[in-house]
């Protein structure tokens, strides 16, 4: 089964096109759902995390205040860098289980990897066979992104610094859906991306 790395720079449109292809019936790995999962309430990562930031980034209920902690570490490279090497590799880990997972199933002939930092590491290089960037002018992604995560446009922008260039995103890409537009036309361009990569799966088989 092909896996189509779905990337894109914050607030582009990565979850609202991933949704899309769950829809269509495409097998969907989310890292940051994964992220999700491993960082709930009472679990080993999540108190590695309240040890080593300490306990001012847990809410009430002791779950993760991942807004406070998110505009911390993209303000602070040796804090995120900390973050990302607790992190990271048992994302990395878990994604392939569900990957391969999807393998022995009765799916369509790709799926999907959605890695919103796929540029800034290497992790997946050998695991994807394509890349499907999803673009947006960068004055939307701020808006998007503010409007999301109840961020400031200085948090935003410090997160973008910290992402590969929009350049070298869309060079490095297979191929490219342009999210400038309404939902409605987001999901008939991943639906387009769709018809003409199940054909092209096909073929290559």
């Amino acid at each position: 089964m092909f896996v189509v790395a779905l990337t894109g720079g914050i607030g582009s449109g990565k979850s609202e096109a991933a949704k899309q292809f769950v829809a269509l019936g495409v097998p969907v790995v989310d890292t940051d759902v994964i992220a999700h999962a491993l960082t709930a309430v009472g679990s080993p990562i999540l108190n590695d995390i309240s040890r080593i930031f300490g306990a001012k980034f847990l809410n009430a209920d002791n779950s993760l205040n991942r807004t406070k902690l998110r505009a911390h570490v993209f303000n602070n490279p040796a804090e995120r860098h900390k973050l990302e090497a607790l992190l990271h590799p048992i994302i990395h880990a878990n994604a392939l289980k569900e990957l391969a997972s999807n393998e022995s199933a009765l799916h369509p002939a790709y799926q999907i990897l959605v890695v919103p930092l796929l540029f800034e590491n290497n992790r997946y290089d050998g695991a994807v066979d394509k890349i499907l960037v999803i673009d947006c002018d960068e004055s939307l992604q701020i808006q998007r992104a503010m409007a999301r995560s109840q961020l400031t446009e200085i948090q935003v922008k410090a997160m973008l610094n910290v992402q590969v260039a929009r350049a070298v995103r869309l060079n490095s890409a297979d191929e490219v859906i342009t999210n400038n537009e309404s939902l409605a036309d987001l999901r008939n361009n991943v639906t387009e991306f769709h018809k003409k990569f199940i054909k092209t799966c096909i073929v290559s088989q």
